[in-house]
């Protein structure tokens, strides 16, 4: 063979080689899909054992979604969150039950807002206790908002979950909630989602202290995987980046 043709024999073998080894084109992973449970609550498994739940104001909130979690616990599960009505909170009761058969053993809310207080009345009404702090429950009842029946301390184990109170923010009372197995973090209003431009509904914000339990929280939690704001789509850690930048874009 000459050497000319030898040359462009390897060549060819050479690209032929490189192309077989490169690496397919990969597309961004579907958005998991959700369950419609009623026209406005919605179901979303986010991790191992963990579901989203969304659930959409009427008209009066002009139909802001709001998002919770339910999180299997043994045989039951736990809800963190209860929508803004009774109808929605037994919506999600009678799915965890009838399908996802970890029926609902007890609940928690992260503050005194109707988007997490509103389907307490169902829960009352079957026999199933709802977890507050002792602030929440006072601020809940000044309101007119339905009052958790049970307390949490400010940092504490509740089944799988660990609760924790950073210091106020978006409201004076606000809880995080972590499921340490998955790395689920679940920060409420506390923690705003990727498009947000601001704090978002600061009516009852206490923004001067905000940064510092933002820090506190950070600190308590340093493994989170997900995380899942209080309304819009949960993200990764960079969530609480963008949030840590709009508290310091809100303090100046």
């Amino acid at each position: 063979m000459k050497p000319l043709r030898c040359i462009t024999l390897l060549a060819v073998l050479a690209c032929a080689s490189t192309a077989s080894a490169a690496p397919p084109k990969t597309s961004k992973a579907p958005k998991q899909e959700e369950t419609v449970l009623a026209k406005d609550v919605r179901v979303r498994r986010i991790a191992p054992g963990v579901w989203m739940h969304i659930t959409n104001a009427g008209k009066d909130w002009g139909g802001t979604a709001a998002n919770g979690l339910l999180v299997e616990d043994g045989d039951a599960s736990i809800l963190v969150d209860t929508g803004w009505t009774p109808e929605q909170s037994k919506a999600l009761l009678t799915w965890a039950k009838d399908t996802l058969h970890h029926p609902v053993r007890a609940a928690l809310v992260t503050h005194f807002h109707v988007d997490r207080t509103g389907g307490i009345p169902t829960l009352d009404a079957q026999g199933i206790p709802v977890h507050g702090r002792e602030d929440t429950a006072l601020r809940a009842g000044k309101q007119g908002n339905p009052v958790p029946s049970k307390r949490l301390a400010d940092a504490q184990d509740f089944g799988p979950l660990s609760v924790f109170f950073p210091g106020a923010g978006h409201t004076p009372d606000n809880l995080v909630v972590m499921h340490p197995a998955s790395g689920v973090l679940y920060g409420g209003c506390f923690i705003r989602d990727a498009k947000a431009k601001a704090m978002g509904n600061l009516e009852d914000a206490d923004v001067a202290a905000w940064p510092a339990s933002f820090k506190a929280a950070r600190e308590h939690f340093p493994n989170a995987r997900i995380v899942v704001p209080g309304h819009e789509q949960p993200g990764g850690p960079e969530l609480l980046d963008h949030t840590e930048a709009l508290l310091k874009k809100a303090s100046h």
